[in-house]
This record gives structure tokens, C-alpha cells and sequence, in this order.
């Protein structure tokens, strides 16, 4: 009780500091984060506890997300995300490969670098995109794509640095993911065929406001509970249930119900990123995890932004798609676990590649307002109807 009173404290008093300077929510939850962390004034000694709290508010942002966007406006704009994400991820390894060949870095260790920078972040982009209205943009709705397809290609990069660490081939994964993938698509084509599908049983429950509560969070859970099963993010689930939800009739009470839940679970979750940062490994390295924080950033910015021009033909709205997608992702914590596990990184390169993720997630909010008054004078919105 008395740790929970410390985190609403705190993120009050921050959150109000901050709103003076016109600054995100996400900073004040990062920086509560480190405030009450190890590093700070180690009032929360159990980080696991809130990373697996945190991990339910990304479940749920997705789940919000799926019911506000449209796959009809997905599958029409597919080329991008698809395509793009895919030339984003080769070039983010050859990135890596061009530093690696100078300092003599093993292929195993290049691929999961080039991997790990590769991912952007789906809670910090998305909580953005909300908090400034720019979800239904044109700029979010291709960022938002991008962010899917990221998602997706987790589970093969799994496998790949699984493979490269020298962990046994499983059929039986391979099997469930391709299967559960399959699934997944054809429901969301099933449902943008259909544009509204009929849950009548959800109407026995049209008055009833607790049994409403666990209704919505059994169809968020539940699907991001069945794609974990097969192998895939539960994110993705969340995000397909989404829009199932908004595609039925009888589902209009769902925001409602778990609107408040999203706020506390996702602050959450950006506090256990923010406990990650750990400020001694950082002021013993601090030229290191600097320059590497920088050379991330700037060069994840440019692919993207190169590659998002490709298609828009747009330079200013490309290079603000670009700073959106310029942090490193919070699933790129598991790459780098798998290759701490595997021997690919020693734990000095854990705690680095850490350190850069963490801050990287930190800073982007920041640098993506600053990028966004730069080119705010000239920026086109073009909202879809």
C-alpha cells in the first residue's frame, strides 16, 4: 500500500510539473520510474512485479487502438508497412554490419543488434499519437502500420537469433505460429468483409455494468491470451480484438469500461521502463551508451524517414514519420534477453544494449516534439474521410 501511495504521489507531482512545460504524460511516468527505481530512491524493489503490471496496459493500448482504426484503411495503405518495414529491418542490419565489420563483431551478434535497433515502439508511438489527436492522420495511420508489421516480424527474429545462438529447431513453434498467423489474418479479413458482425450475447448484459467490466477484459485477454498460445505477440491479439469489438453493434460500452484501467495499467508500464535505466552503469559508460543512444536515434530517423518518403513522396511529413519511429521498442528487451541467454552478448553488452533502449525510450518523446515544431509550419494532416 504504501509503494502504490508513493507511485500516485509522484506521478501527480511530476505530471503537474511537467504539464506546465506542455510535456507528455509518457516523460513524467519514465521519469517517476527512475525516481522511484533502483537508481533513485529504490522505493519499489520488485521491478518484475510492475514490468508484468506494465505489460497489461500495452495489451490494452492495443486493444483501444484496434477499435479506433479502420482495417479497411490498413489493407488499402499495405505497401508501405509491409514493404517499408521490411527494407527498414535489412538496412537497420546493414547499419549494424558496417559498425560491426571495424569492431570485429561476430554475424550472430550483427543480426541481433540490426534486430533490436530495427523495432520502434508501439506504446510510446501510439500514446503520442492519441494524447496529440494524430492517430486518424495519414502520418499515423503509416506509422501505425508499420508499428503492426514490427509486431509481427518479432516472432521470426525470435526464431532467427534462437538459431544464430545455437537453440534447437522446434517444428512444433513453427507450426503453431504459422497457424496462428493464418488465423489471425483471415479474421481480420473476415472482418473487414463483413464491416459489422453481430455478438448477441453480449446484449443480455446491456445493463449490467460490472459483468460489462469482465466481458471487455475477458475479449481483450482472451485473444491476447490465445495468440500467446500460438506463439505470437499478445499485443497483436489485443489489437485484433480491438476490432472485432468496434466492428459489433453491441460493444459501445467497451471504452467506457476500461478506459480508466488503460491509464493506470500504461503508466505503469512506462514506469517499469523508466526503473530500467540504471544511472550508475550509465555515468560509468556515458560516452558509450551517449554515442550510441545519438547514433540510434538519428540513424533510425533517417531510414525511416528515406524509406517513408519512397512512398508519400512528402519529405517533411516523411522525416516527422520518421522521428516518430526513432526510439528503439520496448520488445526489443526480449531480443535482448534471448541473446544474453544464448551467448551472443556478454552481460556488459546487456546492460548496454539496456541502457540504450531505456534512454532511447526516454528522449523520443522530447525529440519528437522538437522535430514536430520544426516542421510543423508546413506539415500536412491530411486526416482520412
Amino acid at each position: 500500500m504504501p509503494v502504490l501511495f508513493a507511485i500516485a504521489f509522484v506521478t501527480l507531482v511530476t505530471g503537474m510539473i511537467l504539464k506546465r512545460f506542455k510535456q507528455p504524460h509518457v516523460i513524467a511516468y519514465l521519469l517517476v520510474g527512475v525516481i522511484l527505481g533502483p537508481s533513485g530512491l529504490a522505493v519499489i524493489a520488485d521491478k518484475d512485479w510492475v514490468g508484468q503490471l506494465g505489460s497489461i496496459g500495452v495489451v490494452l493500448l492495443l486493444f483501444f487502438v484496434g477499435m479506433e482504426v479502420s482495417p479497411k484503411r490498413l489493407a488499402a495503405n499495405w505497401k508501405l508497412p509491409v514493404i517499408g518495414t521490411l527494407l527498414q529491418i535489412m538496412v537497420s542490419v546493414l547499419f549494424v554490419a558496417i559498425m560491426g565489420y571495424f569492431l570485429d563483431w561476430p554475424f550472430p551478434r550483427i543480426v541481433l543488434l540490426g534486430f533490436v535497433i530495427s523495432l520502434s515502439s508501439t506504446a510510446v508511438v501510439i500514446k503520442l499519437l492519441q494524447d496529440w489527436k494524430e492517430l486518424d492522420t495519414r502520418i499515423g495511420q503509416d506509422v501505425l502500420g508499420i508499428l503492426l508489421i514490427q509486431d509481427l516480424a518479432i516472432v521470426p527474429m525470435m526464431i532467427s537469433i534462437g538459431l544464430l545462438g545455437g537453440e534447437e529447431f522446434s517444428p512444433t513453434v513453427l507450426i503453431l505460429q504459422l497457424v496462428g498467423g493464418s488465423a489471425i489474418i483471415a479474421l481480420a479479413i473476415w472482418v473487414s468483409v463483413k464491416d459489422r458482425i453481430i455478438l448477441s450475447w453480449l446484449k443480455k448484459i446491456a445493463d449490467d455494468k460490472e459483468m460489462q467490466l469482465f466481458a471487455a477484459l475477458g475479449i481483450c485477454f482472451g485473444m491476447s491470451f490465445l495468440t500467446g498460445v500460438l506463439q505470437l505477440s499478445t499485443a497483436l491479439g489485443a489489437f485484433v480484438s480491438g476490432i472485432v469489438v468496434s466492428s459489433a453493434r453491441e460493444t459501445e460500452w467497451v471504452y467506457k469500461s476500461l478506459d480508466s484501467l488503460r491509464v493506470i495499467f500504461i503508466a505503469l508500464f512506462f514506469l517499469s521502463i523508466g526503473m530500467l535505466i540504471d544511472l550508475s552503469f550509465v555515468q560509468k559508460n556515458i560516452v558509450e551508451v551517449g554515442l550510441l543512444v545519438i547514433a540510434v536515434m538519428v540513424s533510425n530517423t533517417m531510414i525511416n524517414a528515406i524509406i517513408i518518403y519512397l512512398f508519400a513522396k512528402e519529405w517533411r511529413p516523411s522525416f516527422y514519420a520518421g522521428a516518430m519511429l526513432s526510439q528503439v521498442g520496448e520488445f526489443s528487451f526480449v531480443l535482448a534477453a534471448i541473446g544474453l541467454n544464448t551467448g551472443i552478448i556478454n552481460d556488459y553488452g546487456y546492460q548496454t544494449t539496456i541502457a540504450v533502449i531505456a534512454l532511447s525510450l526516454f528522449l523520443s518523446p522530447i525529440f519528437i516534439m522538437v522535430t514536430k515544431h520544426i516542421v510543423s509550419n508546413t506539415l500536412k494532416q491530411d486526416t482520412y474521410s
